[in-house]
């Protein structure tokens, strides 16, 4: 058993499945609720997922290069130029709106926090589908370094 693959498909699997859901079935749902509910779900979902996402976006590229390198893998090569968009994507575009939501007081909700929001969805569209692609890729990799038998 090869701990690095293993450590690569679990991570980008986690991270690609996590953010790719939340752009596509959780973050729709709550954007039908008050807009004051929207506001503590999102701040919520930034003590949360705030925890864990930072190091895991961060080791999902760190692994899919040392994939690649151990073992030439154009797909792990490819995947490892996706993951790393996609962190580009979530520093650049999601970070900053994190963390101007991150330092809200109080219940009242400021009048841009719906349009920074959407924006914040925008980014989250790319980079959950880089990511679920990042791990697609790593999937492929995989299966093709798995010896046949015949």
């Amino acid at each position: 058993m090869n701990l690095t693959l293993l450590a690569t498909l679990l991570i980008t699997g986690f991270v690609g499945c996590a953010e790719f859901a939340s752009a596509t079935l959780m973050h729709p749902v709550i954007r039908r609720l008050p807009i004051e509910e929207q506001m503590t779900m999102e701040k919520g979902l930034l003590r949360t997922f705030g925890r864990v996402m930072p190091l895991l976006m961060t080791a999902a590229p760190i692994l899919a290069v040392m994939g690649a390198v151990a073992y030439g893998s154009g797909w792990l090569v490819s995947a490892a130029v996706v993951l790393a968009v996609a962190l580009v994507v979530t520093i650049l575009g999601n970070v900053p709106i994190n963390l101007w939501t991150s330092r809200l007081r109080g219940t009242e909700v400021p009048e841009q926090f719906r349009a920074k929001r959407r924006h914040w969805d925008i980014y989250q569209v790319v980079r959950g589908s880089l990511q679920l692609l990042g791990f697609a890729l790593t999937c492929a990799a995989v299966s093709q370094l798995i010896p046949t038998t015949t």
